[in-house]
């Protein structure tokens, strides 16, 4: 991001210079790791996986009472049909998983990280708060994310690759906007053909050993109001009219804001979280109904 010269490394606090600007091309990583105290290398890009769709049943509207915006009025149809920019949230949007559950879970700390992601999510704590408690629990070191990368291929959501292929055919721009970290969700970016300067997401920090550091805590979306504070950064660089901003939780809807995201979907085809899901504009459990809307 633009004016970033340093970064401090969280939970455990080292100094480490990066050059950075709103719109970096990290086209050539998959894993970066910053020169803290001594040499640093890089993993170069990964293979890229070959997705997984997965099948996701949507709750059922009778026992949710959203029907006052299940069905979008006028207006909201008006603002999407007219969007210039749509940013997805990628975990249990774009894909069905929680990255960062996942990850813990492949290292042995599945259950305790998921319950301070359901935390997170439903904005009963500060974004910042939780993300490096849920890394304190199992501190993935750097051969332990590059197995689980090897293992573990991306799984879609139904319909995504569809939408995000419908809204480039109309000429409209995607972003991935994440609470995760680059190194799952490049390969993501790679299947749906958004480039990497596209991304906006966490890093994991790692020593010269492999060890873990920490994360860059530089990044916008490592704290709350970070997503909010990247779609306002996107639309003032690229002058956009009209943005929409689609995800699943608190810090997804906290984009929605004068200067941020015009409107706000929320997508319960994974996760239904009641105190976003109520506030959104508009709450779809399929991708296709933004797909039929776009015809």
């Amino acid at each position: 991001m633009e004016g970033l010269t340093t970064s401090r490394v969280v939970p455990v606090q080292v100094p480490c210079r990066k050059l950075s600007s709103l719109f970096a091309n990290f086209s050539c990583l998959e894993l970066r790791r910053y020169p803290c105290g001594g040499r640093v290398s890089i993993m170069n890009q990964s293979k890229l996986l070959r997705p997984v769709t997965a099948s996701v049943q949507p709750q059922e509207l009778s026992a949710l009472g959203h029907e006052g915006n299940v069905v979008p009025s006028n207006e909201i149809l008006d603002l999407w049909e007219s969007v210039e920019a749509v940013c997805f949230d990628v975990d249990s949007t774009v894909c069905v998983d929680e990255g960062i559950d996942e990850l813990a879970e492949f290292c042995g700390a599945g259950k305790a990280v998921a319950e301070w992601t359901a935390r997170a999510m439903g904005g009963s704590v500060p974004f910042e708060e939780a993300l490096a408690a849920r890394l304190s629990l199992f501190k993935p070191s750097l051969s332990k994310v590059e197995e689980y990368l090897e293992k573990r291929p991306p799984r879609l959501s139904p319909g995504i690759e569809e939408l995000v292929k419908k809204l480039r055919a109309n000429n409209i721009d995607v972003y991935l906007i994440s609470g995760g970290f680059r190194q799952m969700i490049n390969p993501v970016a790679s299947i749906l053909g958004i480039p990497r300067e596209n991304i906006f997401a966490n890093n994991l920090l790692f020593g010269n050993s492999g060890e873990f550091l920490g994360f860059d805590e530089n990044e916008p979306t490592s704290r709350s109001g970070g997503k909010a504070k990247a779609v306002e950064q996107i639309r003032k660089v690229r002058l956009y009219k009209t943005m929409a901003m689609i995800g699943d939780g608190a810090t997804d809807l906290e984009a929605r804001k004068p200067g941020g995201a015009d409107l706000f979907i929320c997508y319960a085809g994974v996760q239904l979280r009641e105190a976003v899901a109520t506030k959104a504009d508009w709450l779809i459990f399929k991708f296709e109904t933004l797909i039929n809307s776009l015809d």
